[in-house]
């Protein structure tokens, strides 16, 4: 009887247990599918929509990475870092060279590498980001640091001054970088990359001079110089819109659509500027106006003499690559024998621009539009511009890059002939039309408007003949120049008296229409 009993018992324990036991194992699964809607529930939630629910106690720690970490391939930069480096010092020799000899400023007469390593630190990602923003490509945006240790000394001439080594210590680049992958259905199955750098955040290359074996004092202004030739590359050649197109694996493909290419036309008119600052010691300041959208395409307005609030009503003609990021710089400078001094710096951004309406609008001038470098505050007065958007057809967008095509032609072929220090010299007058297809007006000396190489224009002035109607003569480079420097004719946008590294810097090779910009 006993025995019976505790069968009966253990057999009534054992069930209890296994009901039991399976009852909490169905439980801690089913919460473990709820907990796992909700966290899916919850990684879909946006910050805005965080911040509605929690209110003011939203926690700060909370965060929504968009660059995906990439540790791996950190790991496989640093081994094969010896190797990248040795290749690239030679790609970026003979693709960078050319480009400080293009942008160089007209003090400089020479600027090249005399030695380039790039150290034994390799750069670091911070994160990738893969996105596919249109069909048929991948968009990887590469949060790029590097503060490594470069040996770079930089061969620098200027004229009576000897050649200067100039080495750039602590080198530091911050920058996202973006990659765009062309897909093919071939193997490799891309057909071209594009690189650019993001204009947002602002790409960040920070460095320090010295001067090796000399002083780098030895040339006035070469660290402006410098700093300024490397902005410059970096704003007109890698900062987005701008980028570079590199074919793939030999595929045939067309490149066009891949390119920059103009998207519409700005007319600027320049019509006054009030309560200037004035620069002179006996008189007042003899104000000009520089305005560009890229620096290889700067056009200046004529020169009012002697006065703080100057009216021009001078209407220039700008191409527009990329609305939706780039913005107009309007620099204001004083004329004078010497050097140009910079009365103040504006900007005005193009993306609020509506298209066939034209606009006024006043900028407060600034002594620099990094205005955390800069400390002076003072008032430097306002400039009032009137500015009408014109989006091109197809038609016009062609004609506008063959014409912007032939501009650099010209001014290379000048560069050559001796006329241009620099591509980056300035040239007093228009240099062609804009879309609509009026014929290139060239570039005038003296008072008239005349012919840049093969470039038709109405007017007396012949450039490349080394005739001029000015003192100055142009081509050659031959002048009478007497006692009367100062009253010379222009050196095709250098006054032979000289001027600022600024106003020698401004090109004026912008489109304009209607011959609407005058030779200065």
């Amino acid at each position: 009887m006993g025995l019976i009993a505790g069968i009966f018992m253990g057999v009534i324990f054992g069930i209890a247990l296994m009901a039991g036991w399976q009852h909490m194992t169905r439980r801690r699964s089913t919460k473990r599918v709820a907990k796992a809607a909700d966290m899916k529930i919850l990684g879909s939630l946006t910050r805005d929509d965080l911040k509605k629910l929690c209110g003011d106690n939203f926690p700060e720690w909370i965060s929504f990475p968009v660059y995906e970490q990439v540790k791996w391939l950190n790991r496989l930069l640093s081994k094969m870092w010896p190797f990248v480096a040795d290749a690239a010092e030679l790609v970026i020799k003979e693709s960078v060279e050319p480009l400080l000899e293009e942008y160089r400023p007209p003090g400089i007469t020479s600027l090249k590498f005399s030695k380039l390593s790039l150290g034994s630190v390799a750069p670091k990602i911070e994160g990738i980001r893969v996105q596919s923003l249109k069909k048929g490509q991948i968009t990887m945006d590469v949060d790029f640091r590097w503060g490594g240790d470069p040996s770079i000394i930089l061969a620098v001439e200027a004229a009576l001054v000897a050649s200067i080594p100039i080495q750039l210590k602590d080198l530091q680049v911050f920058t996202v970088i973006r990659v765009i992958f062309q897909l093919a259905e071939e193997i490799p199955c891309i057909s071209a990359v594009v690189v650019a750098l993001l204009a947002e955040p602002e790409p960040k290359i920070l460095y320090n001079l010295k001067a090796v074996g000399g002083s780098i004092t030895a040339i006035p202004g070469i660290s402006d110089m410098i700093d300024d030739t490397v902005n410059t590359i970096v704003t007109d050649m890698l900062k987005w819109p701008h980028r570079i197109v590199v074919p793939i694996g030999g595929i045939p493909v067309d490149l066009s659509e891949l390119e920059l290419k103009p998207q519409g036309k700005l007319t600027v008119t320049v019509v006054r500027a009030n309560n200037l600052k004035n620069m002179e010691m006996i008189g007042k300041s003899d104000p000009y106006v520089v305005v560009h959208i890229r620096p290889l395409y700067k056009l200046k307005t004529k020169t009012v003499e002697n006065n703080l609030n100057p009216v021009w009503n001078e209407e220039l003609v700008l191409i527009v690559e990329d609305k939706e990021t780039q913005s107009v710089i309007f620099e204001v400078f004083d004329r004078d024998i010497g050097q140009d001094k910079q009365l103040g710096i504006a900007k005005l951004s193009l993306i609020d621009l509506r298209r066939e309406v034209t606009k006024e609008v006043e900028l407060r001038l600034l002594a620099s539009l990094n205005t955390l470098r800069v400390k002076d505050r003072k008032d430097r007065g306002t400039l009032t511009i009137k500015v009408h958007y014109h989006e091109f057809n197809k038609e016009e967008q062609l004609k506008a890059l063959a014409e912007e095509k032939r501009i650099l032609e010209e001014r290379q072929k000048l560069k050559e002939e001796g006329v241009l220090g620099s591509t980056m010299d300035a040239l007093e007058g228009a240099a062609s039309f804009v879309g609509s297809g009026v014929g290139m007006v060239g570039t005038g000396i003296g008072t008239g408007v005349g012919m840049v190489g093969t470039g038709i224009g109405s007017g007396v002035g012949i450039v490349g003949s080394g005739i001029g109607t000015g003192l100055g003569a142009v081509g050659s480079g031959l002048g009478a120049v007497g006692s009367g420097l100062s009253k010379a004719g222009r050196f095709m946008g250098r006054t032979i008296t000289g001027q600022s590294s600024h106003s020698r810097r401004s090109s004026s090779s912008s489109m304009h229409e209607n011959g609407g910009g005058r030779p200065l």
